[in-house]
């Protein structure tokens, strides 16, 4: 099966990863992601059923109205994606008018503008909620209709759901698989780039993250994958699974200079398997 882009640019995002990923994925019915980001991972396998969550309402909100009308989403935002929008002050009052609304609609074109017209395709919020990215100064962004298509079509087979990821395991069931990408470990105590979401992800989400997918695993007999950086840190939580190093290329940094090849963790949960505890 050809490899499916998203149609969001997305920190983290795991298209680079997806065949590593296919290979560790164990079979099942259903793939259940808590941390779907822009869905490479959905795109990209092919079980029957999907249940995809996500802390951010934003993104839920905009995969729900692109499941349910994909011809009329496209329709209106091409019309965001014209010569005369490639202007900051245009972004920024598209923007502006994005934190002041609690339109659905309008807040899913202007979340799709931004992230193709917005620096690095940046989804960022601050500490009162509002979307902080500016302007990305591009030359022409391009409009993903192809992949937004692509992805209402596979739509079809998911469910969407904004909750967080200890409720969204409470759902998963046997005959399930679940696949993790969390917000990373820190590759240093210096590196606090890892708050996609705008609300954190702390040392000790890991640790609650590790220890309800060994229970998923050995109690409940569902496999778990999680990808994560490759620290001592995480060997430790995941101590009881099968670990997999993989080379990849981070796609989004502070600064360009930043991009670097490190190693990163597949860690796999086996289904009723006996998972060590971490020291």
């Amino acid at each position: 099966m050809k490899k499916q882009r998203a149609f969001l640019k997305w920190a983290g995002g795991k298209y680079g990863l997806v065949d590593d990923i296919q290979r560790h994925l164990p079979e099942g019915r259903k793939l259940v992601e808590p941390f779907v980001g822009a869905g490479s991972v959905f795109l990209n396998t092919d079980y029957d059923q999907y249940l995809l969550a996500d802390i951010n309402p934003d993104l839920i909100n905009f995969y729900n109205l692109l499941k349910q009308k994909p011809d009329f989403f496209i329709e209106e935002a091409l019309r965001f994606f014209t010569p005369e929008h490639n202007n900051k002050d245009v972004y920024l009052g598209i923007r502006a008018d994005f934190n002041a609304s609690d339109d659905i609609v309008f807040r899913s074109l202007a979340f799709l503008y931004m992230n193709r017209f917005g620096f690095n395709g940046l989804c960022r919020y601050n500490k009162k909620g509002g979307f902080n990215v500016p302007f990305g100064s591009y030359k022409k962004p391009y409009f993903p209709e192809k992949e937004l298509l692509n992805f209402a079509e596979k739509a079809k087979k998911a469910t969407f759901v904004c909750e967080g990821y200890p409720q969204t395991f409470a759902r998963a069931r046997k005959g399930c698989v679940v696949y993790c990408d969390p917000p990373y470990a820190p590759l240093a105590q210096a590196s606090n780039f890892t708050s996609y979401a705008g609300n954190g992800f702390s040392l000790d989400d890991q640790a609650q993250l590790a220890s309800i997918a060994e229970q998923a695993a050995t109690q409940r007999d569902i496999p778990v994958l999680i990808s994560n950086h490759d620290t001592a840190l995480t060997r430790r939580l995941y101590k009881g699974a099968s670990l997999n190093v993989v080379r990849v290329k981070r796609t989004i940094s502070s600064n360009g200079a930043g991009r670097n090849k490190v190693d990163e963790l597949l860690a796999l949960f086996e289904a009723g398997s006996k998972a060590e505890k971490p020291e």
